[in-house]
């Protein structure tokens, strides 16, 4: 049980990975002349890692429960500094290393409040 669980989790994670590469498409997309090949090309890559995406999301929503995964998505910010360094070699700063643990750490505390099976607050 726990490493369907676990296996969740990746399989969640692995979906907002792709969906941080879309805006690396889109800044690539950029170099080039509007509906140019190159740029029709890179858009359409966009639009089939969205379509990915979606397949993935709605998976995911069957097995993890709504605000875990929509707190979760907020690690596609960590994703998306980490691409744009790879690829456009941008500066990671001391600044946002720190927004990324603060965001992590959330995300941590939420996935353990909700396996605990301990509630946050009264509805």
């Amino acid at each position: 049980m726990k490493n369907t669980n676990i296996l969740h989790y990746i399989f969640m994670h692995v979906g907002f990975l792709l969906y941080a590469f879309y805006p690396v498409l889109g800044k690539l997309a950029s170099k080039y002349d509007f509906l140019s090949p190159y740029f029709c090309a890179l858009y359409c890559g966009i639009i089939f890692l969205l379509f990915i995406y979606a397949l993935l999301w709605q998976q995911v929503l069957k097995t993890v429960k709504l605000p875990v995964a929509m707190c979760n998505k907020a690690v596609t910010i960590v994703w998306g500094m980490l691409l744009s360094r790879m690829i456009f070699t941008e500066e990671i700063t001391p600044k946002k290393v720190l927004g990324a643990v603060i965001i992590l750490c959330g995300i941590v505390l939420l996935s353990a409040t909700e396996n605990t099976g301990k509630k946050g607050g009264k509805v």
